[in-house]
């Protein structure tokens, strides 16, 4: 067998694909790999690429009839940037490092202006009590009235339907309703000191690490991260 063909078959195996959906999930890539814009771009319509690292999505350019995304668990900051998807109507960005909510809203609204169904837990951008024991449901209330106002087509957000006393709340306050972007932490020491704090997550300890798959139940009011993503579905109910 040539170096070529076994490249290619080391790819094809490190994929799952179900019609026109397509995952590469926990392969620990930064940037999404050249080869499945160029074997996959053209099909699929869902893709998830949870559990890498994933700091950019420029590769999602050779996927111009996407629907879906999944890219839970990965390293997506606020300067992320994505092509202009017009068919894409689910995206889920859960526990990335997205702080800066208006600049995000903003780029989606330019670029994906058929979603839905979107769903940011686990970043300090959504504000909650998984996130911060500080905040409370009515900060929690006030972030969605703040997005619906930015992205006012959604009909989900999180882990609930967007409602119709939503909808109107965000119309008349919405605005006025930004969520304040964190303070940026004090620089961190050298690396590997036992002073640096552990990187953030909403999970319990056990399951801070982002290899370990395993789902954590726990009593909580707003999400279950499941293995590989699976578990956080989106219930579809578009009856406000």
């Amino acid at each position: 067998m040539s170096a070529l063909s076994s490249k290619v078959m080391t790819h094809s195996e490190s994929v799952a694909i179900n019609g026109t959906q397509v995952s590469y999930i926990g392969h620990d890539c930064k940037d999404i790999p050249d080869f499945l814009g160029d074997t996959y771009g053209q099909i699929a319509r869902r893709l998830d690429l949870s559990f890498n690292q994933l700091r950019s999505l420029a590769g999602l350019k050779m996927f111009t009839e996407l629907e879906e995304l999944v890219v839970d668990n990965n390293l997506l900051g606020n300067d992320l940037r994505l092509p202009r998807l017009p068919n894409l109507h689910t995206l889920t960005l859960n526990k990335n490092q997205l702080t800066d909510i208006e600049a995000l809203l903003e780029h989606l609204a330019d670029v994906t202006p058929s979603l839905k169904y979107l769903s940011l837990l686990g970043n300090e951008a959504c504000p909650n009590q998984l996130v911060s024991p500080d905040k409370d449901e009515d900060d929690y209330q006030r972030y969605r009235y703040f997005v619906l106002h930015k992205l006012p087509q959604l009909k989900f957000l999180d882990t609930r339907n967007v409602t119709k006393k939503e909808v109107m709340e965000a119309r008349a306050r919405g605005a006025f309703m930004k969520v304040v972007k964190p303070k940026s932490e004090a620089p961190h020491n050298a690396a590997g000191s036992e002073s640096d704090p552990l990187p953030y997550t909403p999970l319990p300890q056990g399951s801070r690490d982002a290899r370990n798959h395993k789902g954590v139940f726990a009593k909580c009011h707003y999400v279950y991260y499941g293995k590989h993503s699976e578990g956080n579905r989106f219930i579809r109910n578009d009856q406000l």
